[in-house]
C-alpha cells in the first residue's frame, strides 16, 4: 500500500526538485492535514464498529486485505478527478483499514495490554509530527530519496513473506518491524516535503500518502510495544 501514487523518479541533479516545481499553497497544506485527521477518524470508526467482530475479521483478514488494495490502487485512481467521489473513497479505503488492525487491537486487549494502543498512538503523533516539521523547514532536498526507499520497501516486504510463511521467527519478526518503523519514518519526510513542493494535484492523493506513513509507523509502534509487554 505504501507504494500508492509516489513518484520515485525525481531528478535533482542539477536544480532540485524544489526549484522544478512551486510550492503548495498553506491552503493545500492546511485541506491536505484536516484530511489527514478525517481519515484517522474513519479507521477508528471502523475499528470500533467491529472490535465484537474480531474473530470474523481474523478469519476473513485476507479478503479485507484485498479490497484494500482495490480501493487503493483503482478506487481512488478511478475518482482522482472525480470531486466527493474521491473524498467517498478515502473514507472507505481507511475505514477497512481500521477493520484491519482489530485482530491486532483485540489480541492487545485480551493480554492486558489495552493501554499500549493509547501509547503507540501518542508515541506515533509525536514522531509523525516532528517529522512532518522537519521536512516543510529543512533546507535540504530529500527528494532523491524515492528509489531507494522504495528498493527498501520492496526488500522488507519480502522478507515480511518469508518470515511469514516459512521462517516464523520471532527475532526475525521483530527486526522487519524495527525496519518497517524506520523505513515509513524516512517516507513521511519524503512525502511532507513532495506535499510542500507542490508535488500532488489533489489534495486526497496527499492525504492517503501521509496517512500510509502514519499508520505504517502506528502499527510498528503498537507492534514492538505489544512484544515488550508480552512475557
Amino acid at each position: 500500500m505504501a507504494l500508492y501514487d509516489r513518484d520515485y523518479n525525481n531528478n535533482t541533479i542539477d536544480t532540485g526538485y524544489a526549484h522544478e516545481r512551486e510550492g503548495a499553497s498553506v491552503a493545500f497544506m492546511k485541506k491536505t492535514y484536516q484530511l489527514l485527521g478525517a481519515s484517522m477518524v474513519a479507521a477508528a470508526i471502523g475499528a470500533y464498529l467491529t472490535m465484537p467482530y474480531a474473530a470474523v475479521v481474523q478469519q476473513y483478514k485476507w479478503f479485507i486485505f484485498g479490497a484494500e488494495l482495490l480501493v487503493l490502487f483503482f478506487g481512488l485512481s478511478f475518482s482522482r478527478s472525480k470531486p466527493g467521489l474521491n473524498l467517498g473513497m478515502l473514507f472507505l479505503f481507511t475505514f477497512l483499514t481500521g477493520v484491519s488492525l482489530v485482530p491486532l487491537l483485540a489480541s492487545l486487549i485480551g493480554m492486558g495490554n489495552g493501554a499500549v494502543i493509547g501509547n503507540a498512538f501518542l508515541m506515533t503523533s509525536v514522531l509523525f509530527g516532528a517529522l512532518s516539521l522537519f521536512a516543510i523547514n529543512s533546507k535540504s532536498d530529500f527528494s532523491s530519496w524515492g528509489k531507494p526507499l522504495f528498493i527498501t520497501l520492496i526488500v522488507i516486504i519480502v522478507a515480511s513473506l518469508v518470515n511469514y510463511f516459512f521462517l516464523q521467527s520471532p527475532i526475525m519478526h521483530i527486526v522487519i518491524t524495527a525496519g518497517i518503523l524506520l523505513l515509513f519514518s524516512l517516507f513521511t519526510i519524503y512525502d511532507t516535503q513532495n506535499i510542500a513542493n507542490g508535488a500532488y494535484d489533489s489534495e486526497v492523493d496527499a492525504a492517503v500518502s501521509l496517512y500510509l506513513d502514519f499508520l505504517n509507523m502506528f502499527t510498528a509502534i503498537l507492534q514492538l510495544l505489544g512484544i515488550m509487554g508480552d512475557d
